[in-house]
């Protein structure tokens, strides 16, 4: 064990970094899985109620539930998940293999007299992938509830929403070398290592490597390498399978005053760093390569409200022609709704002084550059994998639940390369697509027809008879010509004047995922 020394607290603005150590971090996870320090037995430790109560910054519950406790797995709660200082005997027996000073050492904790002061937390993070199900352990910064205020600038985020939002949409592919950049924490890093034969991840954040590469250490994942530097810098001249990343894409002032938090901003004005991410990325992309990410893009101008199109529009207008192109708009928020969401991200609340100020700021911002709605996704560019192909252009507005996404963006890239060679000769209709159909009281034929897809995208599309009888004879059987030509003599219409209106809705729900390749 090296020498080490107790230090006081300090200020929270005198941040701490990690110092990654195979050998400590092999005996820190060690003790953590003795300790069971695991999201299933710390939910039954303190319950349910209590454990909900924590995502919405409140920890009392957990405390009134294990008050009284001095077991290891209550004392690593408290310290490590909850970031509380924990008396040092306790702590001590806890990690018999790091021990209290192991845990300075790899700069995740301070000790003040009898006292061991955390300076980050470690929570455990379920996730599940193509593999299945598995968990690790994520180290990161305090968050506002243990700082009891709010976040220091060069703060380093956990496993928050938006990394959770990443996670689902990448494609589980395997891949040789992938790139993670923007890394933080580290978590997309983890999760894409279990697919690809190497990964960088780059930050331009010394301290958010510092966490990944503990990470990295703590789960024992060994493919990942780490690179200091900003966007595509680290990487100059390579070229990678995937890349994925998380970028600091939240629009902030450019002002005196305005925090810029590392974990979210990324320096640039408006959307300028999701631009620039976007028109880079194809150059480090493989042929079949794909890049993604999430994202903010703004309308601007008079007709952005008309239309409702013109972030999309400005968006597609920084990928080249020649290359694939997939965004799924989720959300859109008003300038003022935008602003108010990023002020308390940042821990600043309508009964700080400072809420007003911030506000103004951000308004004054957006009406600089005429910014009349601010939109938010998932961003997939795909440098084709054969050249001369047509590319993909996929401009979406989906506000519904969706689920898999990361198979759904994977399959509807697959559906896309085979219509290039023309329908298939068989289609089966999508285990999940289920049909509905809406009558006037009183008529015995359906004014709506729907045919709505139960994962995915959960897309919901109105069909005529012609085509829902189509989708309902696709089984595998009969060919996509055989059906479409009894279609024809069923509704009395000529077979080439039914399939030219039939043909492009058909493939439509092929690249939509409601129909899929049959086995001929």
């Amino acid at each position: 064990m090296r020498t080490l020394k107790t230090r006081r607290v300090t200020a929270v603005s005198d941040t701490q970094s990690p110092v990654p150590d195979r050998q400590l971090s092999a005996a820190l996870a060690a003790d953590l899985d003795a300790a069971d320090l695991r999201s299933e037995p710390l939910r039954r430790l303190w319950g349910e109620e209590a454990d909900d109560a924590l995502g919405r910054g409140m920890r009392e519950p957990i405390l009134r539930a294990i008050a009284g406790d001095a077991g290891a797995l209550a004392t690593l709660g408290r310290l490590l998940v909850l970031g509380m200082p924990q008396p040092l005997d306790p702590v001590t027996s806890a990690l018999p293999r790091l021990g209290a000073e192991g845990l300075v050492a790899l700069g995740l904790a301070w000790i003040d007299g009898d006292a061991v002061v955390p300076a980050a937390l470690l929570r455990p993070q379920s996730f599940v992938d193509a593999d299945g199900m598995g968990e690790w352990w994520i180290a990161s910064d305090l968050d506002e509830t243990a700082l009891a205020g709010a976040l220091p600038a060069d703060h380093v985020l956990g496993v928050g929403g938006a990394s959770r939002t990443l996670a689902e949409i990448i494609m589980p592919i395997e891949v040789d070398r992938a790139l993670d950049l923007g890394t933080g924490c580290g978590i997309q890093a983890l999760l894409v290592a279990r697919h690809a034969g190497a990964v960088v991840a780059t930050d331009i954040s010394a301290r958010a490597l510092a966490y990944a590469e503990l990470n990295a250490q703590l789960n024992g994942v060994t493919n990942i390498e780490f690179r200091l530097g900003s966007m595509f810098e680290p990487v100059s001249g390579e070229a990678f399978d995937l890349i994925v990343s998380n970028p600091p894409f939240v629009i902030t002032p450019r002002v005196e005053g305005v925090p810029e938090y590392e974990y979210r901003d990324g320096g640039l004005v408006g959307d300028a760093l999701v631009e620039q991410f976007i028109r880079s990325a194809p150059d480090h992309l493989t042929p079949g390569g794909t890049a993604q990410l999430l994202g903010n893009w703004e309308s601007r101008g008079a007709q952005a409200s008309l239309t409702g199109r013109a972030g999309l529009d400005r968006l597609a207008s920084w990928v080249p022609d020649d290359l694939d192109l997939w965004v799924v708009q989720r959300e859109e928020l008003s300038p003022l709704g935008y602003a108010e969401l990023w002020i308390r991200d940042g821990g600043t609340t309508p009964r700080d002084a400072a809420f007003t100020p911030l506000l103004t700021a951000w308004l004054d911002d957006f009406a600089a550059r005429g910014v009349t709605a601010v939109g938010f996704g998932y961003i997939l560019v795909r440098r084709p994998p054969a050249p001369g192909t047509a590319p993909l252009r996929r401009l979406e507005r989906l506000p519904q639940p969706v689920s898999n996404v990361g198979g759904a963006l994977r399959a509807g890239l697959a559906a896309h390369d085979l219509l290039a060679n023309g329908l298939p000769t068989t289609l089966l209709t999508a285990p999940d697509v289920t049909e509905a159909r809406h009558l006037l009281p009183g008529n015995d034929d359906p004014s709506i027809i729907e045919l709505r897809q139960g994962g995915g995208f959960g897309r919901t599309i109105a069909v005529d008879p012609a085509l829902a009888a189509f989708v309902g004879a696709c089984d595998g059987e009969l060919t996509v010509m055989q059906i479409v030509a009894a279609l024809a003599d069923l509704f009395e219409v000529p077979l080439a004047v039914l399939w030219v209106d039939v043909e492009p809705r058909i493939r439509q729900l092929v690249l939509d995922g409601l129909l899929t390749p049959g086995e001929g």
